[in-house]
């Protein structure tokens, strides 16, 4: 996984975040609890062997050789079992006036330490001071120690002798204990952090549900299925649904009236200009009349002919520009392909021409409005049987999100740098046949308006080829 896409996924981020912060206090939370209880134990373990210190100290006496014993035994059995693990000695330090022998070790020491003399680091202890130490024990085991130092005089000669007190016992007695709850708390926090995860994995999956559904709705409204955002979201959501609708309802009530100026503004430009031919045309059919009046009447009808053409140009311009930010627009295919082939057989009739088309899934759709796809394709066919032989033949496919619409004739085609020059405005491949020179160019106007283009090549059938690339649906799709 990648920073790229953690950073792109609010799924990812917030589970990344929840299972660090689960593993963290998890962890966190054994290192805690088994340090607490290695310490109790701890504790424990040497105020035992502190408590067989002060017992030892109650019962320590000198003979009447000036020799440590004990008054009475200890109150433990491990300290009468050989090498139970639990064990105490007494060393003899000095005297009170220094000039004593070597210290002599193990002077005194409990039955469990069998044959074995506890080697204790060098310590002088305060009276009434008890330190702690980790020494070697019988068999290779490691023993935790407390000691202490007392005074006690010697009746032969009056001096006070020094002897050090030693209580000891196998730290695999601490250990144990620490290691079974150790065990014993990994499993269950273990446990814990599975159930944290998979609650986790639920939340956030639960929590971005109505993301997803917001998401379907958003596919639906762009491959216009819906015109609004609908579905059933939670309170923090729906506001943000509301405003969305708002603004789309909105956009589509200005796109409307921007449709409805431009149809206006067509009409009136379009009755003027009307009469403004018919004038012409009367002078020109008028008899007697003056040749330069022929001539004026000549030109305004050019005129108004070019004047014409324009206010349609710019008016399926209009259309389109409005039609194709409308989100939600969409149209089947198959019935609009339908209606222009049999307009076009009608048109063309008395040349008998084929007009043949290539069967396509009835579930293809134009993400557009009706009449705009009507007007692409109807220029296309329209110029396909004015240049067409006998043959004119028509296929779509999808392609992702891309609908292309094909139409070929046999006619005489067009040389490779023509192809381009047709498309642009007003130009037209031969004088001889009826036009204006703008179908093609609206047609490529329009197609780029939604995002698709106009391409022209080489006919299998020997004349021109049309593919039309739109932004199209498909319900067969996976």
């Amino acid at each position: 996984m990648t920073l790229s896409a953690l950073r792109a996924s609010l799924r990812l981020r917030l589970l990344v975040g929840t299972l660090f912060w689960i593993a963290a206090t998890v962890l966190v939370a054994g290192w805690g609890l088994s340090s607490l209880f290695r310490q109790h134990v701890s504790n424990q373990f040497h105020a035992e062997l502190r408590t067989h210190l002060d017992q030892l100290t109650a019962q320590l006496t000198l003979d009447a050789q000036g020799q440590p014993q004990l008054a009475l035994p200890l109150s433990d059995p491990r300290l009468s079992r050989p090498y139970s693990g639990t064990y105490w000695q007494i060393d003899l330090v000095g005297t009170s006036n220094g000039a004593s022998a070597a210290p002599e070790p193990g002077q005194l020491r409990s039955r469990s330490l069998w044959d074995h003399v506890l080697a204790v680091p060098p310590d002088a202890p305060a009276d009434g001071e008890t330190h702690q130490h980790r020494v070697a024990g019988p068999q290779g085991k490691t023993l935790g120690m407390v000691e202490r130092t007392v005074r006690i005089d010697d009746p032969t000669n009056g001096s006070a002798r020094t002897l050090r007190l030693i209580a000891a016992a196998d730290e695999r007695f601490m250990e144990a204990p620490v290691a079974s709850l150790n065990g014993t708390l990994w499993l269950a926090l273990g446990v814990l952090a599975a159930g944290l995860i998979v609650a986790a994995l639920v939340q956030v999956l639960v929590g971005l549900a109505p993301l997803r559904s917001l998401r379907s709705a958003l596919g639906k409204v762009h491959s216009g299925e819906t015109q609004q955002l609908e579905g059933s979201f939670p309170g923090e959501i729906m506001p943000l649904i509301h405003d969305f609708n708002t603004v789309l309802a909105r956009n589509a009530e200005v796109v409307q009236r921007a449709r409805t100026h431009a149809g206006n503004l067509a009409h009136a430009l379009k009755t003027p200009l009307s009469v403004l031919a018919n004038a012409a045309d009367a002078a020109i059919a008028a008899p007697g009349k003056e040749a330069q009046a022929s001539e004026l009447a000549r030109l305004v009808a050019e005129q108004v002919g070019i004047a014409r053409k324009q206010v349609d140009y710019h008016l399926a311009r209009a259309q389109a520009a409005a039609t194709s930010r409308v989100p939600g627009a969409k149209t089947a295919l198959q019935p609009v392909v339908e209606g222009l082939v049999r307009v076009m057989r009608r048109v063309h009739a008395e040349r008998q021409l084929s007009i043949t088309v290539a069967a396509f899934p009835a579930s293809l759709s134009f993400r557009g409005e009706a009449q705009d796809l009507q007007e692409m394709l109807g220029n296309l066919l329209d110029n396909a049987c004015k240049w067409a032989t006998q043959h004119v033949e028509l296929s779509a496919r999808t392609e992702a999100s891309s609908l292309t619409i094909v139409i070929d004739d046999d006619g005489p085609g067009l040389a490779a740098e023509q192809r381009h020059a047709v498309i642009q405005r007003g130009v037209r491949a031969d004088q001889q046949v009826p036009g204006s020179g703008l179908g093609l160019s609206i047609v490529d106007d329009l197609a780029r308006l939604y995002g698709g283009q106009l391409a022209l090549g080489e006919s299998p059938l020997g004349g021109l080829r049309a593919a039309l690339t739109l932004p199209g649906t498909s319900s067969d799709r996976t």
